[in-house]
């Protein structure tokens, strides 16, 4: 008896299985035969429905790639163009090409001491994998270096000023911005000075952050005053091939092969408050004294000649020729997308954040993540690391500013502390890790840092410059208003779904 319900029950869940599927195919075709009599409503509400879709697809994307496709579909001309302009890779191009062979031959000539890289095996062995990283793309690691860390913009300036005066050989300036201001006044009388006095001045400046001041007479008053001058990726020859997206980022000034300094600050006013655009302008930079200058040196002398600029690289007088000696460890470095997918410097932030134990501090004015680095700085915060943001509440740019908020969501909710900087806007791109190692640098945590422009940094551990900066972190929290969850989630709607809409197009921010 029970064999025989069985088997009736099995052919009674089979049928009911195939009315199930036949009712599903007669929906289907109703629908459709419905939907052709209400075309034009029905795909405004459909396209309302893929909106809404396409937005919690963007909120669990695995990388900028989805957002692009996501573009492309909802735009598909629109997308397309802007995708051309501004997304596609060109990693196989003649000129990305060119600045492999350029990296390579730097390469030869910056060769690892590797009984500094093994003192740094005993010294510091909870984060030797982050130099060992670097050691491997190409970006040794030294002793013997002074480094001095600089809170903001005035500072660092006004110490620049004083050693160009002091410069005896050359004088190599590489920036993002130049504006017209007092703060390229007083360089500039200088440099022209050196120049008369028979020092090299080399100046580099991207095309499209010096847009203002980079005119033909500009340009022609450069050559008078006896300084070389070189522009960056000019736009107008990129037009064409929609190409103009790869911008020059760093900051570099290098002296006599003796001093460096990087940082955030740029050659214009605001960066040493000597105007205000949005409050109190707070940036960072350092200031390298002694051996690890030579890699700085020799970044400059990259992009000096990926611009189409003959030099000979391995000129003696480029050298340090100071011999100092000092503790800890200094590993400058750079990236660029001619890197991807392997940008050095979004693989030094990685594996700095994936190491900390303790904590780990991050100052940037743009919180523009992937979907990889918030996975490392929720799951940091998730393991018991004290995970803290300082971000700008005053902004630059409203609309980055909002895609900032968005992160906040996900980021608090896994433990991490976001902190908005209230008397202005702060431009610093720093982190510290576990009292142990630091980057200071050129580098935000946005999609643009870490794939689509030049920049450096340079990574110290075990020395004075890591405490520095560190403090300055914990004195600019005082100054700065802490975020929640529950502010965070009263937020206007209206504002809600203009960061969700702006989610979208982030790589384009």
């Amino acid at each position: 008896m029970g064999i025989i319900k069985s088997k009736y029950y099995g052919i009674i869940r089979g049928f009911t299985v195939g009315i199930a599927f036949f009712l599903q195919i007669g929906l289907m075709v109703f629908l459709s035969m419905y939907l052709i009599q209400y075309a034009t409503e029905a795909y405004f509400i459909l396209e309302l429905i893929s909106i809404v879709i396409v937005f919690e697809l963007v909120n669990n994307a695995e990388s900028y790639k989805m957002s692009w496709i996501i573009i492309i579909l909802i735009l598909p001309v629109a997308g397309l163009f802007l995708y051309f302009m501004w997304g596609r890779s060109r990693k196989n191009s003649r000129y990305f090409k060119r600045f492999r062979e350029i990296e390579l031959q730097r390469r030869h000539i910056l060769m690892n001491d590797e009984t500094v890289a093994e003192d740094l095996e005993i010294d510091h062995p909870n984060k030797v994998q982050i130099s060992r990283y670097l050691r491997k793309e190409g970006f040794p690691i030294y002793k013997n270096t002074k480094v001095t860390y600089y809170e903001v913009g005035e500072k660092v300036i006004s110490d620049m000023i004083a050693d160009l005066k002091s410069a005896k050989n050359f004088i190599f300036m590489e920036y993002f911005i130049v504006s017209e201001g007092r703060v390229w006044e007083d360089i500039l009388e200088i440099l022209t000075q050196k120049a008369k006095e028979g020092v090299e001045v080399k100046l580099l400046f991207d095309d499209f952050g010096s847009l203002r001041i980079n005119t033909h007479a500009f340009r022609e008053d450069m050559k008078a005053r006896g300084l070389e001058m070189c522009i960056f990726n000019p736009i107008h020859k990129n037009i064409v091939s929609m190409s103009f997206n790869y911008r020059n980022h760093q900051k570099i000034t290098v002296i006599d092969g003796n001093i460096a300094y990087t940082g955030g600050f740029n050659l214009a006013d605001e960066y040493a408050n000597y105007i205000q655009r949005f409050g109190h302008w707070k940036d960072s930079g350092v200031r390298l004294y002694g051996e690890g200058v030579y890699s700085f040196t020799c970044f400059f002398l990259d992009m000096w000649r990926i611009s189409n600029k003959n030099i000979q690289i391995e000129n003696e007088t480029y050298k340090s020729n100071i011999r100092i000696e000092e503790e800890g460890y200094v590993q400058p470095f750079m990236g660029g997308p001619h890197r991807n997918p392997h940008n050095p410097t979004e693989g030094a932030y990685t594996r700095m954040i994936n190491k900390a134990r303790d904590y780990i501090y991050i100052t940037t004015p743009y919180l523009v993540l992937d979907q990889k680095m918030l996975e490392d700085l929720t799951s940091a915060a998730e393991s018991g690391v004290d995970v803290r943001i300082i971000v700008p509440k005053i902004y630059d740019k409203w609309y980055v500013y909002m895609v900032n908020v968005s992160n906040y969501g996900k980021l608090m909710e896994a433990g991490v502390q976001i902190y908005e900087y209230t008397p202005g806007f702060i431009h610093a791109k720093n982190v510290v890790v576990d009292d142990e190692c630091a980057i200071c640098g050129t580098i935000n945590t946005d999609y643009r840092s870490f794939y689509l422009h030049y920049e450096c940094g340079v990574f110290v551990s075990e020395m004075g410059a890591v405490n520095d900066i560190k403090d300055d972190f914990i004195q600019t929290i005082e100054k700065c208003d802490a975020m929640d969850m529950i502010r965070w989630s009263k937020r206007p709607i209206g504002n809600k779904l203009i960061q969700a809409m702006l989610k979208i197009v982030s790589p384009l921010l």
